[in-house]
C-alpha cells in the first residue's frame, strides 16, 4: 500500500491499535456499534457485499473516512463533508487554568450528558475504551472535556474537544488541547484531528495552538436498508 497512514485513518487504526477490538469480515474492518460508528476498508472501490452484509444490520449506518467500498445494492452512500485533516508537530503552548483530571467510569455518564448536548453524532455509550480522555470540572459540572480515539503506532487523534454552553470563552478547549497535544509529543506520537472546513470557529483554535492542515478528507455515511 503507498500513501501516507493518515490518508486511511479509520483502518489503519483498525489493523493496529484497536485491533484487538476491530470486528473483521473479508477486507473490511469496524468498530462494535457501541464504542464507535467508524468502519474502513484498504483501499477505495473494493468488493465487499457479504462483508458490509456481516458487518452492518439493516437499517444500520457507519462512517467512513476518505476510502468507500463498491456500494452493493440495498446499501446507499453519502458524502457527508469534506474535512480537513490537521497535524501538531511542536509542542504546544500551556494555558492556565482549572485542574485537569483524567476521565473514567466513575465520570462515564456525566461525559455522555456532555457529548448528548454538544457532540452528539459520533460519541457511543463505550467510546471511551478507545483511549484516555480528560475533563475539567467547575462547580460539581462538567465543563469541558477532550480524548483520544482512532491512534496508530506513531499517531494520535485528538477527539471530542468538548466544552458545555454555559463555559465558553474560558479557554478550557485550549487548556485541554495543549495538555494532550505536548503529552501525546512527548510520548512520540503526533497528535492529529478532524473538523469540519466550516467550523471556522474550531479550525482557528487549532491553528493558534499550532496545527497545521494536512489535507482534505472526504466524510462519507454507509447505510444499509431496512431488511
Amino acid at each position: 500500500m503507498t500513501g501516507h497512514i493518515l490518508d486511511n485513518p479509520i483502518w489503519e487504526a483498525l489493523r493496529s491499535r484497536h485491533r484487538g477490538i476491530a470486528l473483521a469480515q473479508g477486507e473490511v474492518m469496524r468498530y462494535p456499534a457501541h464504542i464507535a460508528p467508524f468502519l474502513g476498508v484498504p483501499r477505495e472501490g473494493v468488493e465487499a457485499r457479504e462483508a458490509l452484509e456481516a458487518l452492518l444490520a439493516p437499517g444500520e449506518t457507519a462512517l467512513l473516512l476518505d476510502r468507500l467500498p463498491r456500494v452493493p445494492e440495498g446499501f446507499e452512500a453519502k458524502k457527508l463533508a469534506m474535512l480537513a485533516q490537521m497535524v501538531c508537530t511542536r509542542p504546544m503552548d500551556e494555558v492556565d487554568g482549572p485542574q485537569i483530571i483524567e476521565l473514567g467510569e466513575a465520570h462515564r455518564e456525566d461525559v455522555l450528558a456532555l457529548t448528548a448536548l454538544v457532540y452528539p453524532h459520533y460519541f457511543r455509550p463505550y467510546t471511551m475504551q478507545l483511549g484516555r480522555y480528560f475533563g475539567i470540572y467547575q462547580d460539581g459540572q462538567l465543563a469541558a472535556i477532550i480524548g483520544e480515539r482512532m491512534g496508530m503506532d506513531d499517531w494520535q487523534e485528538i477527539s471530542a474537544v468538548c466544552t458545555h454552553p454555559e463555559f465558553l470563552g474560558r479557554s478550557y478547549a485550549r487548556r485541554l488541547l495543549a495538555m494532550l497535544s505536548n503529552d501525546n509529543l512527548a510520548r512520540g506520537r503526533t497528535p492529529f484531528l478532524h473538523v469540519a472546513n466550516e467550523n471556522a470557529r474550531a479550525k482557528e483554535l487549532y491553528a493558534r495552538g499550532g496545527y497545521e492542515q494536512r489535507c482534505d478528507i472526504a466524510f462519507w455515511s454507509l447505510r444499509r436498508g431496512e431488511a
